[in-house]
């Protein structure tokens, strides 16, 4: 999601409990190809430790397309997914993201071009742009890409997150896919608010093999925890304190075939059950955002984390008690640590992006609105540190 998973918010999903594969937010190719690096602020950094992670990017000029994906290689990214379908105004005037749904064949230039890198690609894309009767046309044109994976949001362009997810479709969907190209893994994305109601939607669906969480994180940073059972305070309050330093990786030999290869098998790897991702390019801000739309950059990561089995609840982060809202104050600072320890001269970070995120960890205790009112009024980390400081001494 644009300016939500760069490599800060990765880390500290990550450390909550994390998906099997990741997503970058989405980098414009365009802007790269005609003013590098500075033209995507961090958008392209990662991590050693985050495996396998894909490059999400979007455009609407193929030699752009293939220029951007070649770089992307010798970073070290496992795959390329093109977005064909974020509904964002700049993206669609640019051509890119949904806009791709009314240009098929330049969707398939677009595609051809992102191979030339050598990496797996795969395609996210929504039902269609004004209404739901375009997906049988437009899924038909991209399953017969040859593409590694499509991942659909089950809306159209129109809908935004307006209206329900048409999970109705995917029967047709899965039937469409099998008879044109039953080698294309299907992701779905769409309410899906954490990795049990991802496993439940595959169960009563078969023939799903991949889930994709994106605003559900916003809700319960820890709704990829592959059990119903909470952390403990204690254990997670050893997790969050962990001394963190990472560096910012180098090209990983091999990686594209090992992830081609567990894409394109039949193998135990892509079952649903061990492919819950994070990723996608739908705007997050309408629902998390206390402060403006300004772009976010990125930071470090975590060791994995040890779960046990605690408290049974119906979410891993939602238990409604001081459990909850110790995980959730410990992972917020957290948070602030990776954003000071990626805030370099070199790559400066803004302070206010970081405000977006302050409601992913505090809401649903007593006092939660207000210490989140105090929060939005802080000008860095020092003085988030502070008030949450005061805070827990009054609690």
């Amino acid at each position: 999601m644009e300016a939500v998973t760069d490599v800060v918010f990765r880390h500290v999903v990550a450390k909550a409990g994390a998906p099997d594969l990741f997503f970058t937010e989405f980098t414009n190719a365009t802007g790269w190809a005609h003013a590098g690096d500075k033209a995507i602020g961090m958008r392209l950094i990662k991590t050693d430790d985050e495996e396998p992670i894909v490059a999400q990017i979007w455009g609407a000029v193929p030699d752009d397309i293939a220029k951007l994906a070649t770089h992307c290689k010798t970073l070290g990214f496992h795959g390329i997914d093109i977005n064909m379908g974020c509904p964002d105004a700049s993206a669609i005037k640019a051509g890119g993201g949904a806009a791709m749904i009314r240009t098929p064949e330049l969707a398939s230039e677009v595609i051809a071009a992102a191979k030339t890198a050598g990496l797996p690609v795969s395609v996210k894309t929504r039902l269609g742009y004004t209404s739901t009767d375009e997906w049988r046309s437009w899924l038909t044109h991209l399953l017969q890409q040859d593409i590694v994976n499509l991942t659909i949001h089950l809306r159209t362009k129109k809908e935004m997150s307006k209206v329900p997810a048409h999970f109705e479709l995917i029967p047709e969907i899965i039937t469409l896919r099998d008879e044109i190209a039953p080698g294309t893994l299907l992701t779905i994305n769409g309410d899906i608010e954490n990795r049990a109601e991802g496993l439940e939607l595959a169960a009563k669906y078969p023939g799903i093999d991949g889930i994709m969480i994106g605003r559900g994180v916003f809700h319960d940073p820890f709704c990829f925890v592959p059990s119903k059972f909470a952390l403990s305070s204690t254990e997670f309050s050893k997790t969050a304190s962990r001394p963190t330093s990472i560096e910012p990786s180098s090209v990983s030999d091999g990686a594209a075939d090992v992830l081609e290869n567990s894409l394109t098998s039949g193998s135990t790897s892509i079952n649903v059950q061990a492919r819950v991702t994070s990723g996608g390019a739908a705007p997050a801000f309408e629902e998390v955002s206390d402060s403006s739309k300004e772009g976010a950059d990125q930071a470090a990561g975590p060791e994995t984390v040890t779960y046990v089995a605690s408290t049974p609840q119906a979410s891993a982060g939602n238990d409604g008690n001081g459990i909850e809202q110790t995980r959730l104050i410990e992972l917020l600072h957290y948070h602030l640590d990776l954003h000071d320890q990626w805030d370099t001269p070199e790559h400066p970070r803004k302070f206010d992006p970081l405000k977006r995120f302050f409601k992913v960890y505090v809401h649903s205790f007593d006092g939660a609105a207000e210490l989140r009112d105090k929060l939005m009024h802080t000008k860095n980390t020092a003085e988030v540190r502070a008030v949450l400081r005061d805070w827990s001494q009054k609690a």
